[in-house]
C-alpha cells in the first residue's frame, strides 16, 4: 500500500509553479481554484490569463510533470485549466489597456511583414488571447486587403470603432484614405496619426495589440517608443543577404530607441514543390537563423513559400491559412515561440501585477 499523499508537498508546488504571464507563483497569484487529493489521485484546477493562451496546454502538461515528480504517492494526477481574468492597466500617456505591444517591422519592402503581422495577430487570437491588430504602414496599408476587410469606422462615444475582423478590432489608414489615392504627409502628420490609432481607438481590453510598421528605419517606430512602453519588435527577412543587412538595420533602429527585439522570423524561406516534393531555396537558406545566432536574438521560425499563403493574402482570405495544414503550423509555431519568450522574460524577473484579481 502507497503512503498517503502529504497535501503540503501539493501546495509547495503550486506555491513556485510560474503563472505564464507574470512569473509569479500560481498559489501566491490566487490562481488555484481546487484542490483535492483522494488516495493516489491529485486533482487540481488552475486558472491562468488569456495572454498566455498560446502555453495553456504546455503549462498543464508541466504541472502535470512537477507534481508527480515532487509529491511521492501521487499516481494519477489531474490538472483542469479555467480562465483568470486580469483586466490590462492603462499604458504610457496615451491610456491604452493593452498588456503586451509588438510592433512588426523589416529593413526593406516586399518580405511579407504585413501577411506576418497579421498571422501573428490570427493566431493570436485564434489560439484564445484578446487581440487588436494596428496598421502603421500609413503610406502603403495593406491589411485591410490581407483581411478581406472594408469600410470607414464609425465614432462613437468619441472614440474610433475598429473594423471587426472575426472579434478582433482592426485599425489602419486604408479605411480612412479611398484605394488609389496617395498619402502625402510630413513627418508630424504622421506623429498625429499614429497617436491617434492608439489615444482614440476604442481597442477595448486586449491582451495583445500588434503593430504593423512601415518597411524600414523611419520615425514611426520613434513616435511609438515614444508614445508608450513597447513590449518589444519582430523583425521579418528573407534569407537573402541583401534583406539580412537590412534587416539588421532595422534591428539597430529598435535597439537605438530601446524597444527591445522579440525575434527573427524568416520569411519566404524556401519552396517545396508540391508535385515533386523537391525543396528549392530560392532566397538561400537559413539566413536569419545564422544572423539570429550572431546577434544574440531569439529566432521565431521560418515560413516558406507556399501558393495557398498568395493566393489566400491576393484573394483577402488570410484567416484562411489557419485551415491549411501545411501552412498553420508555420505560423502557429512562431506564435507559440513569441509567447514563450515573453514568458521565459518574465520568468526570471516577476513583476506583481498592481490591479486586483478578479476571479
Amino acid at each position: 500500500m502507497s503512503a498517503a499523499i502529504d497535501p503540503a508537498k501539493v501546495d509547495s508546488v503550486l506555491e513556485d509553479f510560474p503563472d505564464p504571464e507574470t512569473g509569479r507563483g500560481l498559489k501566491t497569484m490566487g490562481q488555484v481554484r481546487e484542490v483535492d487529493v483522494r488516495g493516489s489521485a491529485v486533482i487540481v484546477t488552475v486558472a491562468l490569463t488569456t495572454h498566455s493562451a498560446p502555453l495553456w496546454a504546455e503549462t498543464r502538461q508541466n504541472l502535470i510533470d512537477r507534481l508527480r515528480a515532487a509529491v511521492p504517492g501521487a499516481d494519477d494526477v489531474q490538472v483542469e485549466i479555467v480562465e483568470h481574468r486580469r483586466p490590462a492597466e492603462p499604458i504610457g500617456s496615451i491610456g491604452l489597456t493593452a498588456k503586451s505591444v509588438v510592433a512588426v517591422g523589416s529593413g526593406k519592402g516586399g518580405v511579407g511583414k504585413s501577411t506576418v503581422a497579421a498571422s501573428i495577430a490570427i493566431a493570436l487570437k485564434n489560439a484564445g488571447a484578446k487581440t487588436g491588430l494596428m496598421d502603421a504602414d500609413v503610406y502603403g496599408p495593406s491589411i485591410p486587403h490581407l483581411l478581406g476587410l472594408s469600410g470607414r469606422p464609425m465614432m462613437e462615444g468619441g472614440k474610433v470603432q475598429p473594423v471587426d475582423a472575426g472579434g478582433m478590432p482592426v485599425m489602419s489608414m486604408g479605411f480612412l484614405v479611398p484605394p488609389g489615392e496617395a498619402v502625402v504627409w510630413r513627418g508630424p502628420m504622421l506623429h498625429g496619426a499614429i497617436t491617434q490609432f492608439l489615444r482614440d481607438t476604442a481597442w477595448g481590453d486586449l491582451d495583445y495589440l500588434i503593430i504593423d510598421l512601415p518597411p524600414g528605419t523611419g520615425d514611426i517606430a520613434l513616435t511609438l517608443s515614444q508614445a508608450l512602453p513597447l513590449t518589444g519588435a519582430v523583425v521579418v527577412c528573407t534569407p537573402q543577404e541583401v534583406a539580412l543587412i537590412d534587416a539588421v538595420k532595422a534591428i539597430a533602429m529598435f535597439r537605438k530607441v530601446s524597444i527591445p527585439l522579440l525575434g527573427l522570423v524568416e520569411n519566404m524561406s524556401y519552396f517545396q514543390c508540391p508535385d515533386t516534393g523537391k525543396r528549392y531555396d530560392i532566397f538561400g537558406s537559413g539566413g536569419a537563423r545564422r544572423k539570429a545566432e550572431e546577434l544574440d536574438c531569439p529566432f521565431l521560425g521560418d515560413v516558406p513559400i507556399t501558393m495557398a499563403i498568395r493566393e489566400n493574402g491576393d484573394s483577402g482570405h488570410t484567416l484562411a491559412n489557419f485551415d491549411d495544414p501545411q501552412v498553420a503550423p508555420y505560423l502557429e509555431k512562431i506564435v507559440y515561440k513569441l509567447v514563450r519568450y515573453l514568458a521565459d522574460s518574465v520568468s526570471t524577473t516577476p513583476a506583481m501585477p498592481s490591479l486586483p484579481v478578479l476571479g
